[in-house]
């Protein structure tokens, strides 16, 4: 097995990145400079594959940082890495600190194709196919670099009465748009001709729209599957309706006809009944109509002016008028006009809304109270919003781009309405108060005895020593005062004021000093 040799470079030539190599337009050749391997860390394996680019390459200027600083490098991938991160819309700290670091070099993206990498296969090719790693072929990280183009939709049906022949045609668009249109036939038709006739006409109306890829769905199995060439068409006049609906299709990059229930297919039904009945001029100019659903009477309904037009009123209020302006409110005070002129450098006006500069480089866009529980109630209870935390809950809500200054306390407040949140969350079983050690609850079980003296001057009757004892858990006292006192009187103390009035202790606990022992300690 031969080495790969290794060049120096020549000034003034750009490098080629992965394997560090050369290209010189005198030999037509590219030589190997230097080369280096890594392995992964465990948290790196848990990257995307974009992500595992952008490492190696990170990794890589800082290896060859003295060949970055001085020449200029062509990075070779099979993805766009730079792109990635300088135009992400919401960087988080990795990939912020990769773009950070990035910039420091001369670096240009070339692709993978435009370079012959006769370097790259020099150096792979001595050794064996054993060592040598398998290569993914599949396209990575289809859903960042793939863009799905959505198709639009078109409903179409008829309506026979005696009225006429009416046909009914729905459009939805890939954003939801509906566009309805609708006809009526002033010359005899059967059913399946009518049918033929709503179809060519949706075409033509798509074709109008400029729509390339069309979904069509109709309530007819036998129209439905005579234009698929599912079934045979034995009537002649319906084999001049389908030669001239598949030249309209031809039109189109891409359609596909898919079969729907009648139920399904409910508004090209209304439109093609309305039309049917419908008596009036042959170019009817009235635009088509909204349905509206109404999920409450029009007396429940309250007539309001906005109050927080043009921010009037709102918390930002203050700040807008400054920035724009240059003016403080009629009641402030020097304390506040330095308070606004503070908080003023935080944001800035784009347009006619306020924005907050965020320490991520994004501008917040300021909310106001209306919107902000809008806001709330749409991040947290809709259908992509899981009935996160009010921490979750806050910070999504900030990286999605919106601002007010009681963020935190309103997510808390609405987590803490919110009903499926208390039913359904976690039980906490932490108590609601901090615990503390108590006794057993257990009255004159446990005494607690000692004395108290001499005493001077002595009592009227001579008594200079106080026996008291205590209850641990009542607290009760019982005392009594002697002339001189001995062992024998302490165990009489006892006998009489504890146990003949409570019961025997538990435990009776002294200093134990002379006057405890002797009779008392036989008494015990």
């Amino acid at each position: 097995m031969k080495p790969p040799i290794l060049v120096p470079p020549v000034p003034k030539k750009p490098l080629l990145g992965a394997l560090l190599a050369q290209y010189l337009e005198e030999t037509g050749k590219e030589n190997t400079i230097y080369y280096i391997s890594k392995k992964m860390l465990p948290y790196e394996e848990k990257y995307s594959p974009l992500e595992k680019t952008c490492v190696a390459l990170v990794w890589a200027t800082h290896k060859l940082k003295h060949y970055m600083l001085a020449y200029k490098i062509l990075l070779i991938a099979r993805m766009d890495h730079l792109k990635y991160l300088m135009e992400k819309p919401v960087q988080d700290g990795k990939t912020a600190k990769w773009a950070l670091l990035l910039s420091e070099f001369d670096n240009e993206n070339e692709t993978q194709k435009s370079v012959k990498g006769r370097a790259i296969t020099d150096h792979l090719a001595p050794y064996s196919l054993e060592e040598a790693e398998k290569i993914q072929g599949d396209f990575p990280d289809e859903d960042i670099m793939g863009i799905e183009v959505e198709s639009w939709k078109m409903y179409f049906d008829r309506a026979t009465n005696q009225n006429g022949n009416g046909i009914g045609i729905l459009l939805i668009s890939p954003k939801g748009t509906h566009i309805p249109f609708s006809g009526k036939l002033n010359f005899p038709a059967t059913n399946n001709t009518t049918e033929y006739e709503a179809c060519i006409m949706g075409l033509q109306v798509a074709l109008g729209l400029g729509v390339k890829e069309l979904e069509v769905y109709g309530d007819s199995a036998l129209i439905s599957s005579q234009i698929q060439n599912k079934w045979k068409i034995k009537e002649e006049r319906l084999m001049l309706y389908h030669e001239r609906l598949q030249k309209w299709a031809s039109k189109f990059n891409r359609i596909r006809y898919r079969y729907v229930p009648r139920m399904q297919n409910q508004i090209a039904n209304a439109l093609a009944t309305m039309a049917s009945m419908m008596d009036g001029p042959k170019k009817d100019e009235t635009r088509p109509k909204v349905v509206e659903q109404k999920e409450e009477p029009a007396y429940y309904t309250t007539i309001k002016e906005d109050e927080g037009k043009n921010g009037e009123g709102e918390w930002y209020s203050d700040i807008l008028q400054y920035l724009k302006d240059g003016t403080y409110p009629k009641f402030a005070d020097k304390n506040d006009q330095l308070t606004i002129w503070k908080l003023s450098t935080n944001y800035n006006i784009c347009g006619e809304r306020l924005y907050r500069r965020s320490y991520n480089g994004i501008h917040l866009l300021c909310v106001t109270t209306k919107e902000a529980h809008q806001i709330i109630e749409e991040f947290h209870e809709s259908s992509y919003g899981p009935h996160m935390s009010a921490h979750m809950l806050l910070r999504k809500i900030m990286r999605q781009g919106y601002y007010w200054t009681t963020m935190e306390a309103d997510c808390v407040a609405h987590i803490q309405k919110c009903y499926q949140c208390q039913v359904y969350r976690d039980l906490k079983h932490m108590p609601p108060m901090p615990l503390h050690t108590m006794t057993s609850p257990w009255p004159f079980s446990t005494w607690g005895i000692d004395i108290i003296g001499k005493i001077h001057p002595t009592t009227s009757n001579g008594h200079e020593f106080i026996l008291v004892a205590i209850d641990y858990f009542t607290k009760w006292v019982e005392a009594t005062s002697y002339k001189v006192l001995n062992s024998k009187k302490v165990a009489q103390f006892i006998q009489t004021n504890i146990i003949c009035r409570y019961r025997v202790p538990h435990e009776i606990i002294p200093d134990n000093g002379q006057h405890f022992k002797g009779e008392t300690k036989k008494l015990l």
